[in-house]
């Protein structure tokens, strides 16, 4: 079977672009390994996403995995749960491959397979990753009970996933490599209410100790010019995200951030036929309603593109529709 369009990922942009492909009768399979995309690993509480004025992340995220699910049923896309490995251009159509071998034939793709949270790279990270070393607060929060831990990176994310961390740890440090918080003022004022959180500023994470599980940390004071250990049970790594998109190197173009280059009016890549939205571009300002617009506009963008290069097209809206959402 050759699909109308592949989408891969199952995030904001992944889904909604989805949903639209459905509405506009495209063949189109949806790959993705999971439903849990950054905004439930990531996203303890959400409060600016219009129609939900304070949802979680992963409620937020059940709401959209509904939602395709409706046109699944309905016969109007087809969802495999895999992870994609590879894509290859094979004349007008794409091959995408999977770690599970499966193939699949494409005339278009939607690359919507967001980031990967970004590695320290020092000693001792990955040797604890399980034992003290997370990448998620909301899903690891309540295996530090009554501990004291350490979250690296103090912008809004680390904010929050140390107030996260608050309702569980009786000890929270935030590690901030500047002399500047960067988190919003609301973050550093809840963080201020819960009593529990000390920030640390001008800190290098140098290396992260331990025996069998963590037990301290080793950072530099770039203020003080000196070495300092810190006695810790949890190291919560919160230091920006990488686009997962190492499985469309060589055929679109990247910046230098690994993100895919796209035409901000229709989210077009330098191959034709590929698309990109969320995450896994260079559009800037990452956020959930940005994502799930991206995504919009790619899966209309597709349909354009079939119908003007290959002609088959079958509900592409010529004028806009005032019903369509």
């Amino acid at each position: 079977m050759v699909y109308d369009l592949i989408i891969i990922g199952g995030g904001p942009a992944g889904v909604t672009a989805a949903i639209y492909a459905a509405r506009q009768r495209l063949k189109t399979v949806l790959i993705t390994k999971d439903f849990s995309s950054q905004i439930s690993k990531k996203a303890v509480m959400i409060e600016n996403y219009p129609g939900f004025p304070e949802i979680s992340g992963i409620d937020l995220i059940e709401q959209f995995k509904k939602h395709l699910e409706k046109f699944e049923k309905k016969g109007d896309i087809d969802i495999r749960k895999d992870t994609v490995s590879k894509i290859k251009k094979q004349s007008e159509k794409f091959l995408i491959k999977t770690t599970s071998n499966k193939s699949f034939q494409s005339k278009t793709v939607i690359v919507a397979s967001g980031a990967d949270p970004r590695p320290l790279e020092i000693k001792g990270e990955k040797k604890y990753i399980g034992k003290g070393v997370s990448y998620c607060a909301t899903c690891d929060a309540a295996f530090f009970s009554d501990k004291i831990v350490a979250v690296i990176g103090g912008g809004n994310t680390g904010f929050e996933a140390a107030i996260a961390l608050s309702n569980w740890a009786k000890k929270v440090y935030i590690l901030e490599y500047g002399s500047i918080i960067c988190a919003d003022k609301v973050n550093q004022e809840t963080a201020q209410k819960t009593g529990k959180i000390e920030i640390i500023t001008n800190s290098v994470l140098k290396e992260i100790k331990g025996n069998q599980f963590v037990n301290s940390i080793l950072y530099f004071d770039k203020k003080e010019n000196k070495e300092k250990e810190l006695a810790v049970e949890g190291v919560f790594v919160e230091i920006g995200t990488q686009p997962a998109t190492s499985f469309v190197r060589g055929l679109v173009e990247f910046n230098e951030r690994d993100e895919i280059k796209v035409n901000p009016f229709t989210g077009e890549t330098s191959m034709p036929g590929i698309f990109a939205a969320g995450d896994a571009d260079d559009v800037p300002y990452k956020q959930i309603v940005i994502a799930a617009g991206e995504g919009a506009k790619a899966a209309l963008s597709v349909c354009q593109y079939i119908k003007k290069r290959i002609g088959n097209c079958k509900n592409y809206p010529i004028k806009q529709n005032k019903k369509e959402g």
